[in-house]
């Protein structure tokens, strides 16, 4: 039974469970906004992080090894451990102990005598004993007399190394080998003179010794100077191996010519034969002429036929291309042209002085008195020679021309009026505020429609009457920027931005019950009870926290407004996750501040980009999987909230981007920009934009896409005062492409300082639409 080593178990920490949420639950400056900086950022800090770990979990595993005292069979002891450690390798078994035997000898077998030992003891130079192992002589058993000497094992190393050293390197026991000894001059010049055979004046790099050659080689390396082939036994011109026969046969193997007997005559021919010696003998075939009858048609003359006689005009071949007809003269070739197509005196001297092919025209301008006065022109024939040549070279193609109806290259889309139901008419007009409105938003029952202007206020109208039910003043000197419900049906909770502050409210309506006003309450009073109980993520210390969460005072609190999250710069969009737990603002004067995602269940406030390369306009969830898209100026890129990564980037190709929606699905994307452009993009397609529309003569403030009731809608709103409503499917098969149609243009809207339509968002069931414009009135479209 073998020695056996008391183990010990490491000690394996379980993997926490993955979280269900869909969103990282610490992302704080995890992402990077430039591709090629976020994979180095990120593997740094994951390297951090992971040392950390490794730090951690060693201080855990030394106090257990203190702990329990005992040694962990990987690890080797050191030596001053030496003897403790030692001590305590003891076996399970009591019978059995450990022996340690000299080296050198295999402790399973008997230890030998010491005349049949292979080393011997020594002392070292700090008195240890030390086992010197006796060299190994090869014995050559074969019947080569010319034992090779000891090779060389300094390998690529140069001897010019050596050069310092009596040796040139060791042998495979570890000896030196010594530089073979060298004459003086005279021996070289002896050697030189009286070459011995086989003598090449080099020297092995190996041994240093002269490099010697024998027969073979000597022979090898003169026929390989004489460009023969190396080897001699081996025939360079082989003989031909003659597959047929060579032998030619001029001689048949008899001389006797062919008997006649063997001529076999043709029947046919001699009928032919036949047929002719009876009409000679008739006299029907004359075999010679007399001299009379040839000198006669000697005589008799020549006649000639008209073969075009009878000849009928044809059409004009319909291949005929006529010649290019030149183009009319100018007023320059006139015999008498205006004074300011004369040229001056310099002119003309310039123009003699270039080559002809350099000249622009072959001719100058003249003026005479009268056309009889006109001389020959000169350069006639050139001209009629490189007219001919043209028309001879030059290759000419008829071109058909086609008539094809422009309607006809339209693709062939369905009409409107197939595609209803969408909004046609202005049903209700909301009046109220004084200035701009900024923003407008529905809530999700579809009852009340939320919206915030210039004068600081935010209002909820109830959506079919058009009457205001509640209202409060945010701010007396900064707008409302922004208003968006909360997207879940179980509280009644909205959101407002002015400048630097984002505040969280419970509207009374005539449909919140006194249930549904406290269960929202209790979501937003939540976060408190969860920063008090010290669970909360700070700031580093000495830095500003990303935001701060607090309650808006009690004049506030009063009407309905419970929270108020202060943020570093002014915000202008807040989008919120499908969950509700979860929302993002965007302040695009704030540079690395300028994105947040804040969490509403603990009252935190994450930035999740340590840098951003231009300036964010907008930002949003994506319907169905963890992904948020950020669009700067001129790009809008995908991360994955789980991974921590970027996913795509999307290049829409417009100068300014001001608003993009995600469709339901999660496959599409349209894009709203400055330069009076909407984009249609197809994730799974391609990073460019699948369509282009422009329909709008000023630019587009915000896309929507109809998110409920399945109604394949969506809409953009213009400066120019109108909204363009757009029939745009998107099929279930992959194969075939998104049909878009312009359906409606809703006017309506009053442009004032060149502001028109500002925001518009959809009813979450029915196809109706509302519009916030800059004329201060809010619209209902069904």
């Amino acid at each position: 039974m073998g020695p056996k080593a008391i183990e010990k178990k490491r000690k394996v920490q379980d993997p926490e469970p993955e979280s269900d949420d869909e969103i990282a639950p610490d992302f704080d400056g995890a992402l990077s906004h430039d591709e090629d900086e976020f994979d180095s950022d990120f593997d740094d800090d994951n390297d951090e992080h992971e040392q950390d770990g490794e730090q951690e979990s060693g201080s855990e595993a030394s106090d257990d090894e203190d702990d329990e005292g005992s040694l962990l069979s990987d690890d080797i002891p050191s030596d001053a451990e030496g003897d403790k450690a030692m001590g305590k390798l003891v076996l399970q078994d009591e019978e059995e102990e450990l022996k340690i035997e000299v080296p050198g000898v295999d402790p399973k077998r008997p230890e030998k005598d010491d005349g049949d030992r292979n080393y011997r003891i020594e002392k070292d130079a700090n008195g240890n004993e030390r086992y010197v192992y006796d060299e190994i002589d090869p014995v050559y058993d074969s019947d080569d007399s010319d034992a090779q000497e000891a090779p060389n094992t300094i390998g690529n190393i140069p001897l010019s190394f050596y050069d310092s050293y009596p040796h040139i390197g060791y042998d495979i026991n570890g000896k030196k080998i010594m530089r073979p000894a060298t004459g003086d001059a005279l021996d070289a010049l002896l050697d030189s003179i009286e070459v011995p055979k086989g003598w090449t004046g080099l020297t092995d790099i190996h041994t240093g010794n002269p490099l010697n050659l024998n027969d073979e080689e000597l022979e090898l390396v003169r026929r390989v100077q004489m460009g023969m082939i190396p080897n001699e036994l081996e025939n360079p011109y082989p003989e031909t191996v003659e597959y047929f026969t060579g032998i030619e046969e001029k001689m048949p193997l008899s001389a006797a010519p062919e008997p006649k007997r063997r001529f076999l005559p043709s029947k046919n021919e001699a009928k032919q034969i036949m047929k002719l010696v009876r009409a000679i003998r008739e006299g029907r075939i004359l075999p010679y002429k007399p001299p009379e009858e040839r000198e006669k048609e000697e005589e008799e003359e020549e006649q000639y036929f008209d073969i075009w006689q009878d000849e009928v005009p044809q059409e004009a071949n319909p291949l005929h291309i006529p010649a290019p007809k030149l183009p009319p003269p100018g007023f320059d070739m006139s015999y008498n042209p205006p004074a300011e197509y004369l040229p001056t005196k310099e002119e003309r001297e310039e123009w003699e002085k270039l080559d002809p092919e350099e000249r622009e025209k072959e001719y100058l301008p003249q003026k005479y008195d009268s056309l009889r006065k006109v001389p020959g022109y000169g350069e006639i024939v050139k001209e009629r020679f490189e007219r001919c040549m043209d028309l001879y070279l030059a290759p000419r193609v008829r071109k058909n021309r086609l008539n094809i109806d422009p309607n006809s290259l339209l693709p062939k889309l369905p009409s409107p009026s197939e595609l209803k139901p969408f909004p046609t008419v202005a049903q209700t007009v909301f009046r109220g505020h004084d200035g701009r409105v900024r923003s407008v938003a529905i809530d999700p029952t579809g009852v009340a429609v939320a919206s915030g202007g210039d004068d600081g206020t935010v209002r909820v109208w109830e959506l079919l009457t058009g009457r205001q039910v509640w209202f409060v003043k945010l701010s007396s000197d900064e707008a409302v920027n922004t208003v968006r419900w909360r997207p879940t049906k179980d509280s009644f909770i909205l959101s407002a931005a002015v400048g630097e502050d984002v505040y969280l409210m419970v509207p009374t309506h005539a449909s919140v019950t006194p249930a549904l006003d406290q269960a929202s309450r209790d979501i937003l009073s939540a976060g408190f009870g969860y920063a008090t109980n010290g669970q909360q993520h700070g700031a580093a210390p000495g830095k500003e926290p990303p935001a701060k969460w607090a309650r808006p005072g009690a004049k506030l609190e009063d009407e309905g407004v419970l929270i108020r999250i202060t943020v570093r710069s002014t915000v202008k969009v807040i989008n919120w996750h499908r969950k509700g737990d979860h929302f993002a603002t965007v302040s695009p004067s704030g540079q690395r501040s300028s994105v947040a995602i804040h969490t509403l269940s603990k009252h935190l406030t994450q930035i999740p980009f340590r840098k951003l390369s231009g300036l964010a306009q907008t930002a949003s969830f994506h319907p169905l999987r963890p992904l948020f898209f950020v669009a700067t100026q001129r790009t809008i890129r995908c991360y994955d909230l789980q991974k921590l990564e970027l996913v795509k980037v999307v290049q829409p190709g417009a100068k300014w981007i001001s608003s993009f929606d995600i469709h339901p699905g999660g496959d599409n994307l349209i894009v709203g920009s400055y330069d009076k452009r909407l984009l249609w993009h197809d994730l799974d397609l391609s990073i460019r934009p699948y369509k282009t529309m422009r329909f709008h003569s000023e630019a587009v403030r915000q896309v929507k896409y109809h998110k409920g009731g399945g109604l394949p809608l969506f809409a953009d709103a213009s400066d120019d005062g109108t909204l363009q409503i757009f029939h745009g499917k998107v099929p279930n098969d992959q194969l075939e492409n998104p049909t878009i149609v312009p359906v409606k243009v809703l006017k309506g809207h009053k442009v004032v300082n060149k502001l028109g339509v500002l925001d518009m968002d959809w009813h979450p069931r029915e196809p109706w639409c509302v519009s916030a414009g800059a004329d201060g009135t809010i619209r209902l479209w069904m």
